[in-house]
């Protein structure tokens, strides 16, 4: 019995402490807000020189928000719309057309379709001129925006330039909306496959009526990818979980500071593909939202994961108003997956003497458990059960894209070729490839690459220790190496730039679409994951956690792997 009263009094002294804590707090809130309030009335009215109230302001707001994490901002109101686009809705008054400047003259780069600027006729490598008469040269992207973004049901008038002709476009406006699922559908051997771009609005309907389809042709397994998905609504991410675990099942824990943001959310609907087999793609730009499904399907045993470690953000942010139509967005928890691990990466609580957030050690980092007792890590974000190497682009290609080449290419093809067949399958040819070589002839695509950056370097310092005339001869030999070298790179790396130059081609026949359908192709996470649905032993032994497969990513391998 003694026992039995002694566990409410400890309840009780904990909540009056945290209370007092509490009421401390609010006390030093209230003093700071009145030494502030004073010391900014009387800098604008006493300073020698003229000063801008809103300029302080604003600076005072930043410096305050500097010290804390990037994630923690202020909105002003000038900047709201563009903050819920981003971050909430996916829905804008426009013509559906992207732009991109290039030496200041604005071009169309990218027409959505089915949407205004494609039901009239505006193509990829438009120059457009003006814009309701304002001249769009040097203008820059907010400028655009504005232009561009107004009613629905309004007109825009623009002129444009095409093959050196001059047109004149009225565009009416309408709502242009963003789908959060950019492509779902059937890859061969019966493989379903939905790619998810951001987890905003209405982003767990759109993944559910994808499934539902997707069910109707009898899959034999799924493919979820969330590669470069930066996240977004919390919520979202529990419905999508939702889909493929039982009920009642939790999904993830937000823990904040203040008690009032520690909630726990559960799987609260029938799943409607509870047993279908399951691979999540991730990448070192899933972050978030995406870190947050991906952790609780590998949590509770029910999705391989695929791909390279994730980026690492288990930080959870809520906006709140604050007067004159402003908001601030503030860091309010941390978020726990089913295992109870945080993945977030960088320590934004102990900087260095810098001011940068560092990753947390590996000595910190703590082993948990999986529903089926797989070992997972904390920290460094989700370290996926297969590992692909990841595909980068060399300095050339970079470059080349960079230097708008690709593009200004693509436009001349689309100009000459009518149509280029299948897209699943389409490839430049060798003809077409030296074409383009052709056409870049002459063209800046110059960059220096590191090892010439380490050999200015070893230069400046051998003529420091006055040995540049012993090893200047070598110095130059291996100048001249380096230089051969990056002359064959458009031959040395001829498949990569194929494949960024089909890409673009490909955009100008079938859209955001055909893009995704094309890198199918050339995809090896989606190669792996299909060789995986092949192998349903494999597959179950992961998911078991058998052999090699009981522990995922030890610190020493995620320290390897973020090297």
């Amino acid at each position: 019995m003694k026992k039995s009263k002694f566990i409410p009094v400890l309840l009780t002294a904990s909540l009056a402490i945290a209370f007092l804590s509490f009421k401390e707090d609010l006390f030093l809130v209230s003093k700071n807000m009145d030494i502030f309030a004073s010391l900014y009335k009387e800098i604008n009215i006493n300073y020698v020189e003229d000063t801008d109230p809103s300029n302080l302001m604003r600076s005072g707001i930043d410096s305050m928000l500097e010290g804390l994490d990037p994630y923690t901002e202020y909105i002003p109101e000038s900047e709201i719309e563009e903050y819920k686009l981003k971050y909430v809705s996916t829905q804008y008054g426009g013509i559906g057309a992207g732009t991109v400047s290039i030496d200041k003259k604005l071009y169309v780069n990218e027409v959505l379709e089915g949407n205004p600027a494609h039901k009239q006729d505006i193509r990829p490598g438009d120059l457009i001129v003006s814009i309701n008469d304002i001249a769009t040269y040097g203008k820059d992207r907010l400028q655009i925006s504005q232009l561009l973004r107004g009613p629905k049901g309004s007109a825009v008038k623009m002129k444009l330039e095409r093959a050196g002709a001059v047109l004149e476009k009225s565009v009416v406006r309408e709502e242009i909306k963003q789908l959060n699922v950019t492509y779902s559908g059937m890859l061969d051997n019966q493989i379903g496959y939905i790619k998810l771009d951001k987890f905003l609005e209405n982003s767990g309907q759109e993944v559910k009526d994808a499934l539902v389809a997707i069910n109707k042709q009898q899959p034999k397994g799924l493919i979820l990818d969330l590669r470069n998905n930066g996240g977004g609504i919390l919520q979202e991410a529990v419905k999508i979980v939702n889909l493929f675990v039982e009920e009642n099942l939790l999904v993830v824990v937000q823990k904040g500071r203040n008690p009032a943001k520690t909630v726990s959310y559960k799987s609260v609907t029938k799943p409607i593909a509870l047993n279908l087999p399951l691979v999540v793609l991730i990448n070192s730009s899933s972050a978030s939202a995406s870190e947050i499904v991906a952790g609780a399907l590998q949590d509770l045993d029910r999705a391989v994961i695929i791909g390279q470690r994730s980026y690492g953000k288990g930080l959870v942010q809520q906006t709140f108003n604050l007067p004159y139509n402003s908001l601030v967005k503030i860091t309010v928890a941390k978020y726990y997956t089913p295992s109870g691990r945080c993945i977030q990466a960088l320590d934004y609580a102990h900087k260095d003497q810098n001011g940068i957030a560092e990753k947390f050690a590996d000595s910190v980092m703590k082993a948990f458990s999986t529903k089926a007792g797989r070992t997972v890590y904390n920290g460094n974000g989700i370290y996926p059960d297969l590992v692909v190497t990841p595909s980068t682009y060399s300095p050339i290609t970079q470059t080349l894209v960079a230097n708008n080449l690709f593009f200004n290419y693509a436009n001349q093809y689309k100009a000459t070729h009518k149509e280029i067949g299948d897209v699943k399958s389409y490839q430049l040819s060798e003809a077409d490839y030296h074409s383009f070589l052709t056409a870049i002839k002459g063209k800046d695509y110059h960059y220096t690459a590191n090892t010439e950056k380490l050999l200015t370097r070893l230069t400046v310092e051998a003529e420091k220790e006055n040995r540049l005339a012993s090893v200047k001869a070598d110095l130059e030999s291996l100048k001249a190496k380096l230089l051969a070298s990056k002359r064959n790179e458009l031959e040395n790396h001829k498949q990569e730039v194929k494949q960024v130059l089909e890409s673009q081609i490909v955009g100008r026949y079938y859209f955001d679409k055909g893009k995704i359908e094309h890198s199918f192709q050339y995809d090896q996470d989606v190669k792996r994951a299909k060789a995986l649905f092949v192998s349903n032993q494999q597959f179950s032994a992961i998911l078991k956690g058998e052999g090699a497969f009981k522990t995922i990513g030890t610190p020493k391998k995620l320290t390897n792997q973020s090297e």
